[in-house]
């Protein structure tokens, strides 16, 4: 299979060594000319994952034709471009955790020309780099599709499984960003285990109550796609959301945070889109909600005591 793999970043250069290693003919598409420039001469990432081996890789600064599957691994503000400008023919794969800044739209549904799977799960790309165990779901409408893409990428360290709900992957993928600042935000609080563990249950409760408005299926929010991403992105130290909630806790603006970290936040985009959508769904989404407002200035301390003070209630 001939892929290409669009975005130069974290998960982009690993994925193109997980599929390098499955055999496929690799090209990573990187939107900076240097960087493209740079990893065709020494087979490294200059910016990202750098120790990852790259030599069996083309890289190129345009999105090349005749592609055979479009992996879009790309920020979610820039995936409704970057999907409009794909060259005809070929299927596509999302990569990209988030939703539609602009229309709050899930992103599969921004890919209107061609097939379109989506692929979601605890999957840390330094982690996949190194070539640790991982496993994942791959989700599409064209469950043949999404049958090829398994077997084109399944191997001995990376396990995928076939999920029918794209749905409920996709708001999975998104909403677990947000759940994963706030749990950052317990950690940088010294608050402790009880308190992650907690706010991250409630996080799953709130995931799930929005797929129901959704119609996705309930088993997605149990599943690699749910609790397996939600788990690993609110404690793995490579969690880009849940260091970026850390560092707010700790004082700093959000910018700060996300030019510390210096990648992606996703869950800095996905938070007021997510509250946004809540409120048109007539959904309760309260973590969400106090996410926003300490984005917006509140104080994580004060968040935390109305989050404690709520009402009692059955679970």
């Amino acid at each position: 299979m001939r892929a290409v793999v669009v975005g130069g970043g974290s998960w982009g250069t690993a994925f193109s060594r997980l599929l390098a290693d499955r055999g496929h003919e690799v090209t990573l598409a990187c939107r900076d000319q240097d960087q493209a420039a740079a990893i065709l001469a020494t087979g490294r990432n200059p910016r990202y994952l750098t120790g990852v081996d790259l030599r069996d890789v083309t890289a190129t600064h345009e999105v090349p034709t005749g592609g055979d599957l479009y992996v879009l691994a790309v920020p979610s503000r820039a995936f409704a471009e970057v999907a409009e400008q794909l060259p005809p023919g070929g299927a596509a794969l999302s990569l990209t955790k988030g939703l539609d800044p602009a229309t709050g739209e899930r992103l599969s549904t921004l890919v209107r020309d061609r097939p379109i799977a989506v692929l979601s799960g605890p999957n840390m790309a330094a982690e996949i780099a190194e070539g640790l165990p991982s496993a994942a779901v791959v989700a599409s409408d064209d469950e043949a599709l999404a049958v090829k893409l398994q077997h084109a990428i399944n191997s001995t360290v990376f396990r995928v499984y076939v999920n029918p709900d794209v749905t409920g992957v996709e708001l999975c993928a998104a909403a677990k960003n947000v759940i994963a600042l706030a749990a950052g935000g317990v950690d940088g609080l010294g608050l402790g285990d009880n308190a992650k563990a907690a706010l991250i249950t409630r996080g799953l409760a709130e995931m799930a109550r929005l797929g129901e408005a959704y119609g996705a299926r309930p088993e997605t929010f149990a599943g690699l796609a749910g609790m397996g991403d939600l788990i690993v992105t609110c404690w793995s130290r490579y969690g880009r959301n849940r260091h970026a909630g850390e560092l707010i806790a700790q004082g700093a603006f959000p910018a700060e945070a996300m030019a510390e970290i210096g990648q992606v936040v996703e869950g800095l985009t996905t938070a007021p889109v997510l509250r946004d959508l809540s409120h048109r769904l007539a959904i309760e989404l309260p973590i969400t909600e106090g996410v926003c407002r300490v984005l917006e200035g509140e104080s994580l301390g004060d968040l935390v005591a109305s989050l404690m003070g709520r009402r009692p209630r059955g679970e």
